[in-house]
C-alpha cells in the first residue's frame, strides 16, 4: 500500500509500504478520505526543511532531550541518535475515515464493513490502510458522509477547546485565529448557542467565519480589536477567549485584554505564552490549555489498552468528543463545506504540500480521496454529480419549486388510480390530458373527473411543450419507460410503486434524475398514513435501534389476474412487498445494509415466482425489520399488521385503522381511516404548488428499491445480501 512519508531534510514522498495489522483489540481500516491540516502539517513541512540550527531554535524541547542523552550516554551516541532520527521518514496525518476491513479478535465494538472515523498522530495517517485501536475510532452515523467523517479528529480538537472555555448559552466568545481549528471552534460555538467574534489577519478566512456562524469579524490590521470588543460587549469584555494561533505572543495579549473580569482564556495552538501577571491577577483570569482531542489523549491505558473512563467521572473523553462532533455533522449544525477548499486524489497529495508552503496559499481544509472511495461517502464539490462503482450520487433537486405547476396529466387510469388517487387530485390541481388504453375508458374518465382532454398515445403528452406534471398509473412494466420519458421532458412525475422492475432500469433512472429539471415521487403511501406518521413522530424522540415487524396476508391471486403475469407485474414481491420494505426504511430513518429472505411456499407448478416470503432487514443503526408476506392464512385475520418495539414504546396497528400505543405502563388507542393515499396526494400537490419541499426525496426511493432487489437476490442465492 502507499503512504505519505516525510524525511527530516524536507523531502516528502509516497512510499510503498506493507499492510498494517489491527492492533490488539483494534481494527484495520481501508482509508477512503483523510484531511490535511494546513496549520499543523505545514509547520511540520517547514520545520523539516530547516537546517540543524534552525531546527534547534524551533524545537528547544528536542534540544533538551539531546542534551539529556549526551549527559547519560555521551555525545557520540547522542549524535548518532540525532542522525538516525533525521534519516528516518515519519508519517503525516492524524484525521481520517474509512471502512473496517479486519477486526482483532479482542474487539467487540466494530464489525467488518463499518464506516468509521479514526484519529491519532500515531495511527490515523495519510495512508491507504491504517491500523487503529478501538478508542481512537467511532462509527460514522447515517447522514454523515465519509469525507465529512474524516474531519472528526480535527473537530474534536476544537470541541475540547470549547469545553475548556466552560462557556454557555448566550456567552460572548472571542476566537483569535480562523484557520481550520479556529473555524471549527466558531461553528461549534454557534451550534451551542454562543455568540462569536472571529479574529484573523485574512479577509478571506473571516468571510468563511461568517459563513460558519461568527456574529462579528475583526481584522486587527484594519480595525482596533479593543474598540470592537468594547462596543460588542458594552464595555464588559468577552466571557471567554480561544487562542487558535501558533508562535507569536501577541494574540495571547489581545485575548487577555479582551476578557471580562474572571473570564477564561484557552490556548489551543502551539503557543509558548508569556503572561503579564498584573492584568491576569486583577481580572482573576483563568488560563487553560486544551489537550488535543480530550481526556484520554496520550494515555496508553485508554488509547491502546482500551480502558475507558467511566462517564460519571469523565463525561467527555476523546472518543465521546468524536461521537459528539459526528452528531453535529449529522444534524447539519456543523457545516464543513465552507471550510473545505478542495478535494484532491491521494495520488496528487504531494502537490498539496508544495502548495501549502507557497506565499498566499488560501487552503483551509483539504480532503484527500483514496482509490475506491466513491461508494463509501465521496462527495464531489457542488454542483456537479458523479456516478461510479454502481452507486451514483444523485442530487435531490427537490426543494420548493420556484415556478409552481398547476396542471397534471395522467397516463394509465385503471380502477386503483380512479379510486385511490384522482379523487384527491381533482379539487387541488387542474387536470390536463388522461391517457388510457381504450378511447372509451379515457372519455369516461375525462368526463367524470374533469380532464380537459383524453387520448390513447402517451407520446403525445410528452411531446407537448408544457410544464404539466405527470401521474403514471400503468402496469408495472411500463413504469420505468414512462418515468424516463417524463424526466427527459423535464416533468415532475408521480409513479405508482414499484418504480421499476430491474436494477438496470433503476440505474437508468438514476442517470435521468441527475440531468433532468423534473423530479420523481413513488406511491409509497404507507409512509404517509396517519398511523405511520404518529409512530414516526414518537420514534424520533427515542434513542437506539428499533425492531419492526410487518405481517401481510393479502390472500391468493387468481391465475387470470395481471399480477400473475410476471413480465407485466415483476411478481408479487417486487410489486407489493416493496411497500413494506419502504415502510421499514421510513421508520428506521437510515440506510438498510443487509437482507436475508426465503420463500415460505415453493415456486413450482403454476407458481413460477415467489408470492410468499419471510425476510429480515438490518439497518445501519442496528435497527431491524422483519417482514412476513404470505398468500396463505385466513381472510378473517387482518390483511396488514405492524408492530414496532423501541425503548419504552410498543406500537401495534391493524390495517392502519387502529393504532395501539403501549408506553409508560399505559395503553392508548388511536383510530385512523387512511392508508396514506389522500395524504401522499396532498403532499405532492403542495410540492407542485411551491408550498413545500418534495415529500419523498429520490434517494429514499432508490434505497427502498435497492432493498427490494436485494431481497429477491437473497431468495435466488439462498444467502444474506449486503447492500
Amino acid at each position: 500500500m502507499k503512504q505519505i512519508a516525510q524525511y527530516q531534510d524536507g523531502r516528502l514522498e509516497l512510499m510503498e509500504v506493507s499492510l498494517p495489522q489491527p492492533p490488539p483489540g483494534g481494527i484495520l481500516v481501508r482509508t477512503t478520505h483523510s484531511v490535511i491540516s494546513p496549520g499543523t502539517e505545514k509547520m511540520k513541512v517547514e520545520q523539516a526543511k530547516m537546517n540543524l540550527l534552525q531546527k534547534a531554535r524551533a524545537r528547544p524541547d528536542q534540544v533538551r532531550k539531546v542534551l539529556d542523552s549526551a549527559r547519560t550516554l555521551g555525545w557520540r551516541v547522542a549524535m548518532e541518535k540525532v542522525k538516525n532520527r533525521l534519516e528516518t521518514p515519519t508519517p503525516m496525518g492524524y484525521s481520517a475515515a474509512g471502512v473496517v476491513e479486519a477486526v482483532d479478535p479482542g474487539n467487540t465494538r466494530f464489525s467488518v464493513g463499518d464506516r468509521v472515523a479514526v484519529g491519532g498522530g500515531e495511527c490515523a495517517f495519510h495512508a491507504e490502510y491504517v491500523g487503529v485501536p478501538e478508542m481512537l475510532a467511532v462509527k460514522i452515523p447515517a447522514g454523515v458522509e465519509n469525507w465529512q467523517g474524516a474531519y472528526t479528529t480535527m473537530a474534536a480538537i476544537s470541541m475540547q477547546a470549547v469545553r475548556q472555555a466552560d462557556a454557555s448559552l448566550g456567552d460572548r466568545v472571542l476566537i483569535i485565529g480562523q484557520g481550520l481549528v479556529g473555524l471549527l471552534a466558531t461553528a461549534i460555538c454557534k451550534a451551542a448557542g454562543m455568540r462569536v467574534m472571529a479574529v484573523d489577519l485574512s479577509s478571506e478566512r473571516l468571510q468563511t467565519a461568517l459563513a460558519v456562524g461568527a456574529e462579528r469579524i475583526v481584522n486587527p490590521r484594519e480595525a482596533s480589536l479593543a474598540d470592537q470588543v468594547r462596543e460588542w460587549t458594552q464595555g464588559y469584555g468577552v466571557d471567554a477567549a480561544l487562542v487558535c494561533t501558533a508562535g507569536s505572543n501577541k494574540p495571547v495579549e489581545q485575548a487577555i485584554d479582551a476578557l471580562r473580569d474572571r473570564g477564561t482564556m484557552v490556548i489551543v495552538g502551539i503557543t509558548d505564552a508569556t503572561l503579564e501577571w498584573k492584568v491576569i491577577y486583577y481580572k482573576e483570569i483563568q488560563v487553560r490549555y486544551s489537550k488535543s482531542y480530550g481526556p484520554g489523549r496520550y494515555d496508553p491505558d485508554y488509547e491502546w489498552g482500551g480502558k475507558d473512563y467511566p462517564i460519571g467521572y469523565v463525561k467527555w473523553t476523546e472518543q465521546r468528543n468524536f461521537e459528539s462532533c459526528l452528531e453535529l455533522m449529522r444534524s447539519g449544525a456543523l457545516d464543513l463545506r465552507p471550510m473545505t477548499t478542495r478535494h484532491v486524489p491521494f495520488a496528487d497529495c504531494l502537490d498539496v504540500y508544495e502548495d501549502l508552503t507557497k506565499p498566499g496559499n488560501a487552503d483551509i481544509g483539504v480532503v484527500l480521496t483514496y482509490p475506491d472511495s466513491a461508494g463509501v461517502g465521496e462527495v464531489p464539490s457542488p454542483p456537479a454529480a458523479t456516478e461510479s462503482a454502481g452507486e451514483p450520487v444523485v442530487p435531490d433537486g427537490e426543494g420548493r419549486l420556484g415556478q409552481p405547476v398547476s396542471t397534471v396529466d395522467v397516463i394509465g387510469a385503471g380502477n386503483f388510480v380512479k379510486t385511490m388517487l384522482l379523487p384527491h387530485l381533482k379539487d387541488g390541481l387542474a387536470l390536463g390530458t388522461v391517457v388510457t388504453n381504450t378511447a372509451l375508458s379515457g372519455a369516461h374518465t375525462a368526463q367524470k373527473f374533469g380532464f380537459s382532454a383524453s387520448g390513447t398515445d402517451a407520446a403525445a403528452v410528452f411531446s407537448e411543450n408544457t410544464r404539466n406534471a405527470v401521474l403514471i398509473g400503468t402496469r408495472h412494466n411500463l413504469h420505468a419507460p414512462m418515468v424516463l420519458k417524463a424526466l427527459a421532458a423535464n416533468r415532475h412525475v408521480f409513479v405508482e410503486k414499484p418504480l421499476c422492475l430491474t436494477p438496470a432500469e433503476l440505474a437508468e433512472i438514476d442517470r435521468a434524475v441527475e440531468t433532468s429539471e423534473g423530479s420523481v415521487m413513488v406511491g409509497f403511501n404507507r409512509r404517509f398514513a396517519p398511523s405511520t406518521v404518529e409512530v414516526k413522530r414518537r420514534l424520533e424522540r427515542i434513542p437506539g435501534p428499533k425492531t419492526m415487524l410487518f405481517q401481510v396476508c393479502p390472500g391468493k391471486i387468481a391465475p387470470e389476474h395481471w399480477f400473475s403475469n410476471h413480465e407485466e407485474s415483476g411478481g408479487r414481491i417486487l410489486g407489493e412487498a416493496c411497500h413494506f420494505l419502504d415502510f421499514f426504511c421510513f421508520l428506521a430513518g437510515c440506510k438498510p445494509v443487509r437482507v436475508f429472505a426465503q420463500n415460505v411456499w415453493p415456486t413450482e407448478g403454476r407458481l413460477a415466482f415467489p408470492d410468499s416470503v419471510a425476510a429480515q432487514v438490518e439497518f445501519e443503526d442496528g435497527s431491524c425489520g422483519q417482514l412476513v408476506y404470505t398468500a396463505e392464512g385466513d381472510s378473517s385475520f387482518p390483511k396488514e399488521v405492524f408492530t414496532v418495539y423501541a425503548v419504552g414504546l410498543v406500537a401495534r396497528c391493524e390495517n392502519f385503522q387502529e393504532l395501539h400505543l403501549h408506553t409508560g405502563r399505559n395503553k392508548t388507542k388511536l383510530k385512523h381511516g387512511s392508508k396514506g393515499h389522500a395524504e401522499e396526494m396532498s403532499a405532492w400537490m403542495s410540492f407542485l404548488k411551491g408550498q413545500s419541499a418534495h415529500p419523498l426525496p429520490y434517494q429514499d426511493v432508490r434505497e427502498s428499491m435497492r432493498l427490494t432487489f436485494g431481497l429477491l437476490d437473497s431468495i435466488r442465492e439462498g444467502r444474506p445480501i449486503t447492500l
